[in-house]
């Protein structure tokens, strides 16, 4: 049996036949007073079908087809088998905490045996796509509903962790209009359970032997009381360095720990923190990695105007770090000649080759005039930092020599802007202070205590400065470290301590010349410390990964799944140490899925010996990636880490208000896993239609267009034929 169903009120219907009135006392008008009437009457008829096939398809004509049924109606069990279901809190019938997707399974399985005799149980699993990086529940119901025309009911098992495609509860409509409840079962629980978690530990890839090691971490305290226990790292053979803290309840705490390497290779490491009593998840306190440690000497070249005390002392704290090897260029005023003796150059690195030795360069009170550097020089500088990744440090003086940079190749370089104005600086007669932002009060830079709040207390307890340089803002893309802790211009504090990415590398700019003064009470310990974490922040993305023969960057250092990893490499001539540029580079690369992708790593136009590429990730985990340069006889590897993507996140409350959404628009019912044995019942106490209605939606067909478009061109082509056009 068919019949029409249309989407109309009485007062649609009303205005819809006003319409089709108009246009037929039109048309009995225009067929009067017409000399080929006959014709005239085709003409009209097409155009008052087009007309009220369009009034009609504003009214979304259904045909309604009503059959006997032979099949038993369906009920649908979606199953969301999503990254947020590992999420362990959730207790099955033991009393024992398991994960939400294992307390899906154990529920799943009761339907069909309970149902069976009176419906057509069809279980699926959501998204069904192993690689979906969310959660799609919208999909998931339209595709159950699409599935078949005799679907009765729906069973839904999920945490309501909605965070992809549309808004479930629209979907939940169109299920209304169907008569198909939705039984929603909400796995996990609506808030965190009793639980300590060390959420994330981020430590360097790599350090240098007798280095400390600053290793970032966060802990969540899901417990009801404040805990007092210690954040411990462990080698194979045990405990190497604690933490003691106060971890406050309700709140993630974010520390560090410093610890500090004596052997090479790669050490194999763990962060922990003790069980507490009361704790629900016991596996999620510890957090394993790997540090490569090495024993490499990092090369400094340090270009100043005069020996100012800023200058003496940073060059006395540079050649005492182990660590380092200083170059100094020393250019005095006109009429002095350049410093000589041990460690001096006599002048600035002939060649590309010689000036690429250098991972950090720290341009003092020099600019490009006079007795400064050359624009050539200038040039190299920028090459070296944006193509070979090293560190460039400016550290402005009172006789504004830095202010010359401005149309040089290194003034876009500046993470500042200065104000020229005061191309001498500004001094004042009361000491001023330094304030660390938030960038920079755990930024490795600056951690000169051991706590980011600490940290901020101390750079305020420091000596401070009596001038600093005349700075208008910092760049964009530039992070403000710290300000001056007084005053301010009409962009608001004055920033002193930048740094901002370039090219392949860092630059850092330092606005005041009394970081000696820091030693004041407690001789090099936090001048020390701050300089040598300076060079090695500074000269990090140099040695990622690093051999005799090739040195690798990789951009992001920290990649998540599915973004595109750009790859620098470096080839090395193994003898004098220079980048090689006339060489074919490949890389191969394996993920952890097995998949292995091969690729010819391309020369960089002017890149000083770099070739760079890209590759792909699909999951997160290990990459093996693999450099080989036949002409040189070099091969080398690296791991990369691939992190996985969010919107899934373990750990996170279930969302049950989009569960109870979902049932209360479909007029099912929302329960818990314990209450699930009582979904069953609920449906079978559903009644059953012994007839079943299909519906076409002739409105949005294509041929319902098609026919209306050939009666406009009809109609249009028989007024171009009669001479109306």
């Amino acid at each position: 049996m068919h019949s029409w169903d249309f989407a109309i009120s009485n007062a649609d219907l009303l205005l819809a036949a006003s319409a089709a009135a108009v246009f037929g006392c039109c048309a009995v008008h225009n067929i009067r007073h017409s000399t080929r009437r006959w014709t005239r009457v085709g003409l009209e008829i097409v155009r008052l079908c087009a007309v009220l096939l369009l009034i009609t398809t504003l009214f979304e004509p259904e045909l309604i087809t009503t059959v006997q049924r032979t099949r038993l109606p369906v009920v649908a069990v979606l199953t969301d088998v999503s990254a947020s279901m590992d999420t362990r809190d959730e207790t099955d019938a033991t009393g024992m905490v398991v994960s939400r997707r294992q307390g899906a399974a154990a529920i799943r399985e009761t339907f069909a045996p309970a149902l069976s005799d009176k419906f057509d149980v069809i279980a699926r699993e959501f998204p069904s796509d192993l690689d979906a990086v969310g959660t799609d529940i919208a999909a998931a119901l339209e595709s159950s509903m699409e599935a078949s025309d005799e679907l009765r009911a729906l069973i839904l098992i999920s945490d309501g962790d909605w965070n992809s495609g549309e808004d479930p509860v629209g979907t939940s409509v169109k299920l209304r209009g169907r008569d198909v409840p939705v039984f929603a079962i909400g796995t996990g629980s609506g808030k965190y359970l009793p639980d300590l978690d060390l959420t994330r530990a981020r430590p360097p890839a790599f350090s240098i032997v007798n280095e400390k090691v600053l290793i970032p971490f966060v802990v969540s305290n899901r417990l009801q009381t404040d805990v007092a226990t210690s954040v411990v790292l462990t080698g194979p053979a045990g405990p190497l360095a604690h933490k003691p803290v106060v971890l406050r309840a309700g709140e993630a705490h974010r520390d560090s720990l410093i610890w500090q390497p004596t052997t090479e290779g790669a050490h194999h490491l763990s962060l922990s923190v003790p069980v507490e009593n009361g704790e629900t998840l016991t596996d999620n306190n510890t957090v394993s990695f790997a540090i490569d440690v090495r024993q490499e000497l990092l090369r400094v070249l340090v270009i100043e105007s005069l020996p100012r005390w800023e200058y003496r002392f940073l060059r006395n704290a540079l050649m005492r770090d182990p660590g380092v090897e200083v170059d100094v260029l020393l250019l005095h005023q006109a009429g002095m000649g350049r410093g000589a003796g041990a460690g001096y150059l006599d002048a600035f690195p002939e060649s590309r080759d010689e000036l690429s030795a250098f991972d950090v360069v720290f341009m003092g009170d020099v600019g490009v005039k006079g007795r400064g550097l050359t624009e050539e020089q200038a040039a190299m500088l920028r090459g070296l930092v944006q193509n070979q990744g090293s560190g460039l440090v400016f550290l402005p003086g009172r006789s504004g020599a830095q202010l010359s940079l401005a149309g040089t190749p290194l003034d876009d370089m500046l993470p500042v802007t200065y104000d020229h104005d005061h191309p001498e600086g500004l001094g004042a007669r009361v000491e001023a202070h330094l304030a660390l932002t938030s960038a920079g009060a755990d930024h490795l830079l600056t951690m000169l205590a051991d706590h980011p709040d600490a940290n901020s207390r101390l750079w305020r307890q420091l000596p401070g400065f009596y001038w600093h340089a005349a700075v208008e803002r910092a760049r964009p893309g530039a992070s403000v470290l710290a300000v001056h802790a007084g005053n301010r211009n009409q962009w608001g504090r004055i920033p002193l301590l930048v740094t901002r990415p370039f090219g392949n590398g860092n630059v850092l700019f330092l606005g005041t010349d009394s970081a000696w003064r820091w030693r004041r009470g407690v001789e090099d310990k936090y001048h020390y410390r701050f300089w040598g974490q300076v060079v090695r922040w500074m000269a990090h993305k140099r040695h990622l990964a690093y051999s005799d023969g090739v040195r690798l960057a990789f951009s992001p250092e920290h990649p998540v799944a599915g973004e595109s990893v750009e790859v620098n490499a470096t080839v090395l001539d193994k003898l004098t140490g220079y980048p090689l540029d006339n060489v074919h580079v490949l890389c191969r690369v394996s993920g952890p899925d097995g998949r292995e992708h091969r690729f010819e790593l391309e020369p960089v136009e002017d890149g000083w010996g770099v070739f760079e590429g890209a590759f792909s990730t699909a999951v997160g985990g290990d990459y093996t990636v693999g450099v080989l340069c036949p002409g040189a006889g070099i091969e080398f590897r690296t791991t990369v880490t691939v992190g996985d993507t969010a919107p899934e996140r373990l750990g996170e409350p279930a969302r049950f208000d989009v569960l109870q959404a979902i049932s209360r628009v479909t007029n099912g019912r929302f329960l818990r896993c314990s209450q699930a044995r009582d979904v069953a019942e609920l449906i079978r106490a559903l009644p059953l239609r012994s007839e079943l209605e299909r519906r076409n939606r002739v409105w949005c067909r294509w041929w319902w267009g098609a026919t209306i478009a050939a009666l406009l061109t009809a109609y249009w082509s028989l007024r171009k034929a009669m001479g109306l056009v």
